[in-house]
């Protein structure tokens, strides 16, 4: 049940985010909300039911974005795996701290991004305008993970540790 909450709150959520920046105004700027519910799904979702609906929300990710096809699926998992094995170091509990996670896990979902959309890419100047509005995105969705965090936790029931272990 929660796999299908999920995919549906990151349907929704990309609708709005796309929305929201049109009429912002910010061009090269975006609200990553996608990276905001994988990072809840790494912090209270099972293994195999958070991977599939980080994957699920890269997926529609890669579909409304226009970039090459699986670079948000594989780096949704990514980041929800890394936001895994982050969570066993520390402990996040309250929205400031949510925040500060989503900040980050921002931030490397970002590079990595402008690194691969790099590599495969013909021109070189992909990386640069990748990274150009990345303080602003990042900004952004640390601003968003905070009015979401209420949000998530209302409608995403779970553990805050459900299963033991290192990556769980």
């Amino acid at each position: 049940m929660k796999l299908l909450i999920t995919t549906l709150f990151a349907a929704l959520l990309l609708t709005i985010e796309s929305v929201a920046v049109k009429y912002l105004g910010l061009s090269v700027v975006r609200i990553d909300v996608t990276v905001a519910l994988i990072v809840f799904l790494a912090l209270r979702a099972s293994l195999i039911e958070g991977a599939l609906s980080a994957f699920l929300a890269g997926y529609l990710l890669d579909m409304m974005s226009g970039r090459p096809t699986g670079l948000y699926s594989f780096l949704g998992v990514l980041t929800f795996l890394l936001t895994r094995l982050a969570d066993s170091f520390v402990e996040v509990r309250k929205p400031l701290g949510f925040a500060v996670l989503t900040l980050c896990a921002d931030f490397g979902h970002g590079l990595l991004a402008a690194c691969l959309s790099w590599l495969i890419s013909k021109d070189g100047r992909v990386f640069s305008a990748s990274l150009e509005g990345l303080h602003w995105s990042v900004l952004w969705t640390g601003l968003a993970a905070l009015l979401l965090f209420p949000i998530l936790d209302r409608l995403i029931k779970g553990d805050s540790r459900p299963e033991p272990g290192l990556l769980r």
